[in-house]
């Protein structure tokens, strides 16, 4: 008995030390329910935590439509500077638009106007695989070069950074997401997993959930897919759901999920779903 009690404290150890729970709690297809489509050729697309969506159209405009389907604005120099690597949403009133070929962010206001562009090389920083918007409307990125988190304002200018991270871990994350987020930022990293800082730039936690895509952080959930699934992480609760996706579901490769809905991108629009 006294074994048996100590294997089971010792699993609940690492439970807490990584936090997660001991097995995803399966839902049904039952779970997702259409909701509406949003008509046109895109190529790629986002969503803000407020249900707007930005659209690249196969003629490389960046629009924003809200949660009613309104128009709110068009950029029409999206290529710019290239193929656009990512968009961060993060802040609505603050779109980042990342090109990382030329290591540039152009800044847009929330009509889709220029408000400014960084260019990371000007600040000697050259190898950049992840942006996002900061909680005090600055910009977090890690750099792989030095190995270290760091903020800049608007100007590019350096505002704080983590010690190296060949400091703080045997194996170094190569993070292609970051995500700051209810007093957290989030690198992640698809071997890795999660990388879980304070805005201080102190290391926090590590949840090993591995090969996700399409990951994305609200107020009170992370999500992300892999093998056909739909796993979402409740920040409070500290519980783990897994969704089987529906063929019709799994079979797309362009995917989002964030505010309680499923984002499909399809030939003829944007496919919405519930998810219950």
């Amino acid at each position: 008995m006294q074994k048996i009690k100590t294997i089971l404290l010792s699993l609940l150890c690492f439970c807490a030390s990584v936090a997660i729970p001991f097995a995803a709690q399966a839902q049904n297809d039952s779970a997702f329910s259409f909701f509406k489509i949003v008509k046109g050729n895109y190529i790629n697309f986002n969503v803000d935590n407020l249900d707007n969506i930005y659209l690249i159209t196969a003629g490389n405009q960046l629009k924003k439509i809200n949660g009613n389907g309104d128009s709110v604005g068009v950029f029409n120099d999206v290529k710019r500077y290239g193929n656009l690597f990512s968009i961060d949403v993060t802040n609505p009133l603050k779109i980042l638009l990342y090109y990382k070929n030329f290591a540039t962010v152009v800044v847009l206001d929330r009509f889709l106007n220029i408000r400014n562009t960084i260019n990371f090389r000007k600040q000697n920083i050259f190898t950049v695989q992840s942006i996002g918007t900061s909680y005090d409307n600055n910009i977090w990125l890690f750099d792989e070069q030095d190995y270290k988190l760091k903020k800049i304002d608007e100007d590019g200018k350096l505002l704080q950074e983590t010690t190296d991270f060949r400091m703080l871990f045997d194996s170094v994350p190569s993070p292609t997401q970051l995500t700051d987020k209810e007093n957290f930022v989030y690198l992640y990293d698809a071997e890795k997993g999660f990388y879980i800082f304070d805005y201080y730039g102190a290391f926090k936690n590590r949840l090993p959930f591995l090969n996700w895509k399409n990951i994305a952080v609200s107020e009170k959930n992370m999500y992300g897919f892999a093998d056909n699934k739909l796993y979402s992480y409740e920040l409070n609760s500290l519980t783990l759901k897994e969704y089987k996706l529906p063929a019709f579901i799994a079979s797309n490769a362009e995917i989002k999920a964030i505010n309680g809905k499923i984002y499909l991108l399809k030939d003829d629009g944007i496919y919405i779903y519930s998810v219950k």
